[in-house]
């Protein structure tokens, strides 16, 4: 075992924006342990919002925030250096403490929503400004930066399958950790570390070996969608003043 002290990289997101992919980056690493969507159980536990598979979430969960919080910041599996969380922004409603915000180092990830909207419409019909994360997400960056003092390295989700190497290296760079060529390929396939909700969303990545830029797909929202992804743009926009590529240069 590891005796060194355990770096801990929270990455932040709202869903539909590789944030699966990137756990699957670090998680092949030879030194990082992951745990995924810590806080989904509590959060459906304690927001009363109804999810695919709910049950079965929250009784293989944590429904005690509390007690993520305790694993969160606890030993990591195998004893290893690094430890990647992967956050829905979401997921943490007034009932989920933060003050834990302070002992890790943050990450977040940034989809345009319109593309967030159409992916996560295709697979639950209603959709919220709440059920994609955006005004969350802002939240969150703004009390990280106030505990901090800094602002914390934020990737544009669409740029990490162009350019893997470039941003990976960049957001290692930016975590004070070094990259290494083991993140940009894995085996496709099911991980034990994979949530039990990931029969229901996870059927792309689990077909994956690696980062892929797709060609560019058209989107189409219905009205009430469009309304959605607009009530979004002022908190994606936002965001998008603190890219990694733009903090760099």
């Amino acid at each position: 075992m590891n005796d060194a002290p355990v770096k801990r990289l929270a990455m932040w997101s709202g869903p539909r924006n590789i944030s699966t992919a990137m756990m699957r980056a670090f998680e092949h690493r030879p030194d990082c342990a992951v745990w995924d969507e810590p806080f989904y159980a509590a959060y459906l536990s304690h927001s009363g919002v109804v999810h695919p598979m709910q049950p079965e979430i929250i009784a293989d969960g944590m429904p005690n925030p509390q007690e993520v919080v305790e694993g969160l910041l606890g030993a990591t599996p195998d004893g290893e250096p690094l430890f990647y969380q992967k956050h829905m922004s979401h997921h943490m409603i007034a009932e989920m403490p933060r003050g834990w915000f302070s002992q890790v180092t943050h990450g977040f990830l940034l989809r345009h929503p319109e593309k967030v909207t159409a992916s996560y419409a295709a697979k639950r019909a209603e959709v919220t400004l709440e059920d994609i994360g955006f005004p969350q997400l802002v939240e969150i960056f703004d009390q990280v930066c106030d505990m901090t003092g800094k602002a914390p390295p934020v990737l544009d989700s669409d740029e990490v399958p162009a350019q893997p190497r470039a941003c990976l290296s960049a957001l290692c760079e930016a975590w004070d950790i070094p990259f290494t060529e083991a993140m940009l390929s894995w085996p496709a396939g099911k991980r034990d570390s994979d949530g039990i909700w990931a029969d229901w969303w996870y059927g792309q990545v689990w077909q994956s070996t690696g980062f892929q830029a797709g060609a560019p797909k058209q989107i189409s929202l219905t009205a009430d969608h469009q309304k959605v992804a607009d009530a979004a743009m002022p908190h994606y926009e936002r965001m998008r003043q603190h890219l990694l590529e733009d903090q760099a240069s």
